[in-house]
């Protein structure tokens, strides 16, 4: 183990640290152009939001309607396993939960018993 730390060489360069850019410059190099209060910022509008006239929303049953398009196509997409799949991991779980009931329900008589002799021993 000792020959494998020798082996092992520590470089000795210098690494320059790159100037971090300013916070306030954004992704394209340029700082953001400020707007005065009460003005619109440039394109116009409530800064790039439709204003709810223009908006047209779908009615509930057609939304209704595309979700249950939807819903159908993806329990298409859906891999079902087989009755013999799901009988063997029904059976792994129940066994399972047995298992870690009778053991738990052992844990808990045997530290019963230690603190009720404990108590015994102390006088209580």
């Amino acid at each position: 183990m000792a020959e494998k730390f020798e082996e092992v060489s520590v470089s000795e360069e210098e690494f320059e640290l790159e100037p971090e850019a300013s916070s306030a410059e954004g992704p394209g190099g340029e700082p953001p152009k400020k707007t005065k209060r009460d003005t619109l910022p440039p394109g116009g509008g409530r800064g790039g939001r439709p204003s709810r006239a223009t908006s047209t929303t779908p009615g509930f049953f057609a939304r209704l309607t595309q979700f249950l398009r939807d819903t159908r196509a993806e329990m298409r997409r859906v891999s079902w396993p087989t009755l013999l799949e799901v009988r063997n991991t029904t059976i792994i779980t129940l066994v399972a939960v047995i298992f870690f009931a009778l053991y738990l329900f052992g844990v808990d008589r045997v530290w019963a018993f230690l603190i009720d002799r404990l108590r015994l021993w102390l006088g209580g």
